[in-house]
């Protein structure tokens, strides 16, 4: 975590307003490992949430060693966050934030502004004033209307997700023109979107930005006009808390028309897509769930390669520790303490016996004498292992479980959940990190710390060391934790299983 993050989000002011915009919303934080971006959205099967203003410092501190810095939340509040399907339940969506995105640049700020004002306006002559605000999210914009802007009675006709949709895209709609005018003064780096979607999340107010070292601010319409770069300056920001204020109802008729005026079987699509989801009610009676589970050679070379990468960043020489760790501990049980094998074969790959005249040295890996060849790569029973016997011998293994890439990405948030002093003792990683999931990988780690929902997902994320080491498909489709949990869940209830 870098001193500017560790600085701001002891800013008691700071946690305060974290706090009080994400209450009732399922929280996601970010980070970047090797220049990829990292989401973390669950906690204990449970998704991510911030209870009180010092756990937005604690959760920063918790995940420091995945670059924690970023906060957002979903652009719903919901009635309860107490399990992992409760954000898929339409029925327990309490309210929802409706936001015009701002895509656009730091150099782009005054246009970006324009932007903010055209619509700000927009909604002023449709009546909604008191309800809206403006948060500066790093690069660009969002543009705000208060959840509680509409009324109970409007809420009892339309659910809040099909009421923010269509109020979002009227106003984008409405306002076509003037935003393509300022989209070309822009030389196309302005763009104004509807992103109102079921797992959308957004920008928490105070939040860093996640690459740049400026903060969400938020500002009133009133303080528009007088905004410039230097409100986000993460030493002395300038934001206004008055973007809580609200007038329940003020937004009730420009729902209305927006109902009116957008396409009916447009309205519809968003719904259509997140039924599809399942609510409580329509969910078909659950089965247990087939019992799945990593053996402990293959946890135990999953975590010692995390544990190598973590403290080193060489993915290579990471794997090769990881196997060669699970190959010693392996035999070590077998044969007694101390015992130092020689006839370890793995599958057969490519790798031949080292020759004698190989040059082979002892080192201190971790606390932990090991044999290291002229190529970099660990040693044990004369044979050393490579990257390839590593995918040979780990991750087929696991891939006959779940996907790699989510037992790797796990395996990463689980391990550096660990101080340096666990890391670099063997005894105590062994003990302390290992021990306590060997025979509970998925249930213990995998559920808790896989991946999440992201705010966008962009067309290329950079490999990082999260994603390293994982299939060749492309980010966007890759699959999630919770994609693959209910998955499992499927094949279980169509095969009838009971176990």
């Amino acid at each position: 975590m870098s001193s500017v993050a560790s600085r701001h989000y002891k800013n008691p002011q700071v946690q305060n307003e974290i706090y009080r915009f994400t209450r009732n919303r399922w929280v996601a934080l970010e980070g970047a490992v090797g220049g990829g971006r990292v989401f973390i959205r669950y906690h204990e099967d449970r998704p991510l949430t911030i209870n009180s203003p010092v756990d937005v410092e604690k959760l920063v501190n918790k995940y420091s060693r995945l670059g924690a810095r970023t906060f957002y939340a979903t652009i719903h509040t919901y009635r309860s966050l107490a399990s992992s399907e409760d954000p898929d339940d339409l029925g327990n969506i309490a309210s929802t934030t409706v936001f015009l995105d701002i895509d656009s640049s730091l150099e782009k700020w005054e246009l970006t502004i324009s932007a903010a004002e055209e619509i700000v306006s927009f909604l002023e002559k449709n009546g909604v004033d008191k309800s809206v605000y403006v948060l500066w999210s790093g690069e660009g914009a969002h543009v705000r209307i208060h959840e509680g802007a509409f009324s109970r009675e409007l809420l009892s006709r339309y659910h809040p997700l099909d009421i923010a949709f269509v109020v979002a895209e009227f106003v984008v709609n409405s306002l076509k023109d003037k935003l393509e005018s300022l989209s070309e003064r822009a030389g196309g780096e302005l763009r104004v979107e509807n992103l109102i979607d079921i797992k959308r999340v957004f920008t928490a107010p105070l939040s860093l930005h996640r690459r740049r070292d400026v903060v969400a601010v938020c500002l009133k319409p009133n303080d528009l006009a007088s905004f410039d770069l230097t409100w986000v300056s993460t030493d002395n920001f300038r934001h206004n808390p008055a973007w809580s204020n609200y007038e329940e109802g003020e937004a009730d008729e420009l729902a209305l028309k927006a109902f009116t005026t957008i396409n009916k079987a447009k309205t519809s699509m968003l719904l259509a897509r997140a039924t599809r989801i399942g609510t409580v009610e329509e969910r078909r009676p659950k089965t247990k769930r087939p019992a799945v589970t990593i053996g402990r050679f293959q946890v135990m070379g999953l975590l010692q390669a995390a544990r190598h990468y973590l403290l080193t960043g060489d993915l290579d020489k990471a794997k090769s520790f990881g196997l060669n760790r699970a190959i010693f501990y392996a035999w070590a049980k077998h044969y007694g303490k101390g015992y130092v094998p020689r006839s370890y074969r793995p599958e057969p790959t490519s790798t031949q016996a080292l020759t004698q005249e190989t040059d082979r040295r002892l080192v201190e890996v971790l606390g932990e004498p090991v044999y290291v060849s002229s190529n970099g790569y660990y040693i044990i029973g004369d044979k050393e292992q490579t990257p390839g016997d590593f995918d040979k011998n780990i991750k087929s293994k696991i891939e006959g479980v779940m996907p790699f890439e989510l037992a790797w990405e796990a395996a990463l948030k689980y391990v550096s959940m660990f101080p340096d002093t666990v890391l670099r003792d063997p005894r105590r990683f062994y003990e302390e990190v290992y021990e306590k999931v060997r025979d509970s990988f998925i249930e213990k780690v995998v559920r808790e710390f896989g991946g999440g929902e992201q705010e966008k997902t962009p067309a290329n994320i950079p490999e990082s060391r999260v994603r390293a080491a994982t299939s060749e498909k492309p980010p966007g489709e890759r699959k999630t934790l919770m994609y693959w949990l209910s998955r499992s869940e499927e094949e279980g209830e169509r095969s009838g299983s009971k176990d």
